[in-house]
């Protein structure tokens, strides 16, 4: 498991490109055969994940935690980006195919994954956040998650956003997850984008064709920054920073966050003339 620290708007304000990329990309998620994490400082969320091939994966036991096992004081939302494949806690098995979402409360000692065909393997993505108690494990499909159209073509993010782990769908200590699809011909995600200081995110881009790529924007709205990114990367946002992104085609992100409150409309809205 990677560790990132945090990092001041300050200090953020000089780094290089390199720089950004080190301590805010995370670029390497899926690798067959293999559970990967990262560790972040901000709010202590865990992003990463699990693309199992031939034999199931274990949800690692981590040192740096100083815990029993992985969701001893932690919770786990896991999204498939990929083809169809299973979750097991030891006593029930969820099947999850593309696009499904299954929460794991905290307490639960086993979890492992495994895809129905190493050729068409799933992709978990996993988002943990400390949790101070327990709540039940829920699996939510894409058509259970009441899908909702927003944008428009002529503002270019026609897009449907599917909320999976949030206080009016699956209950959870203090992650709210969901993920957004754009629509063919809209690339922008999240503009007027917002800063919500109260809790971080992750943005995970999947869907994106070969050869493309998605400017991920961050920062303070007065001295932002920007991300080249590719299929299947994520990017840690800090509660300071703006998070917005526009693609060479249309794309799918997962956003996930975790923090001091659950409220989706927790947003201090930023106006495109006032970026810089």
């Amino acid at each position: 498991m990677q560790i990132r620290h945090t990092n001041s708007p300050l200090e953020v304000a000089t780094m290089n490109t390199e720089a950004l990329r080190q301590n805010f990309l995370l670029e390497s998620i899926f690798e067959g055969g293999r559970t990967q994490l990262t560790y972040s400082h901000y709010d202590r969320v865990i992003a990463g994940g699990a693309m199992p091939l031939d034999r199931p994966l274990s949800l690692p036991e981590v040192p740096e935690l100083r815990a029993a096992y992985f969701l001893e004081r932690r919770e786990l939302g896991i999204i498939n980006l990929g083809g169809p494949g299973q979750v097991s806690t030891g006593a029930d098995t969820f099947p999850l195919y593309k696009l499904d979402c299954l929460y794991l409360g905290k307490g639960i000692e086993q979890v492992a994954f495994s895809s129905a065909d190493a050729g068409n393997p799933a992709r978990f993505f996993l988002l943990s956040a400390p949790a101070h108690r327990e709540y039940p494990t829920r699996l939510m499909t894409a058509a259970d998650a009441a899908p909702a159209k927003l944008g428009a073509q002529d503002t270019a993010n026609a897009r449907t956003i599917y909320k999976y782990i949030h206080p009016d769908g699956i209950a959870s200590c203090q992650l709210v997850m969901g993920l957004t699809v754009l629509e063919s011909g809209s690339v922008w995600n999240t503009m007027p984008p917002h800063t919500h200081d109260r809790r971080m995110e992750v943005y995970c881009y999947f869907d994106i064709p070969e050869g493309q790529r998605v400017l991920h924007l961050m920062g303070q709205p007065d001295q932002t920054r920007h991300l080249w990114m590719s299929n299947h990367q994520a990017v840690i946002s800090p509660p300071w920073s703006i998070h917005a992104g526009c693609g060479t085609m249309a794309y799918s992100f997962i956003w996930g966050m975790a923090g001091e409150n659950q409220s989706f409309a927790d947003m201090d809205f930023v106006t495109p003339d006032a970026l810089a």
